[in-house]
């Protein structure tokens, strides 16, 4: 028997609002999910955490935006930071270590913990 796995993709409330800002659409978020998916990750930066660069329109990859998720890599997605290359051009290892933990937590809660948590955006991939 196949059992079909829903693939899941969240955003924080501070993420929605940073996305918003620049204008980081949804479909745009999807997309990013499923390059990943497909195996192209910009960053495995460790402890569930990873970078993926999204171009926005008009604008390459190289130039554009850079979005970090908390991901176990099959069912659970969740957007958790974002920012511009010419905003900064990493994140601190502090800054790290604080996304790792709040990766670990959101990615040990239930589907109904995380949605209190979280915005879901789009439920089935």
């Amino acid at each position: 028997m196949i059992y079909k796995v829903k693939k899941v993709i969240y955003k924080t409330r501070y993420f929605n609002k940073w996305a918003r800002k620049h204008s980081l659409n949804d479909l745009l978020l999807r997309k990013a999910v499923l390059e990943i998916r497909s195996g192209l990750i910009d960053a495995n930066l460790g402890g569930g955490v990873v970078k993926k660069r999204i171009a926005l329109t008009g604008r390459g990859k190289r130039s554009s935006t850079r979005t970090l998720l908390a991901t176990n890599l099959r069912n659970k997605w969740i957007f958790i930071f974002g920012f511009e290359k010419n905003e900064m051009d990493n994140i601190s290892e502090k800054e790290l270590l604080t996304l790792k933990m709040l990766a670990n937590d959101l990615l040990g809660m239930s589907a109904a913990q995380i949605k209190v948590a979280v915005l879901p955006f789009k439920k089935v991939l």
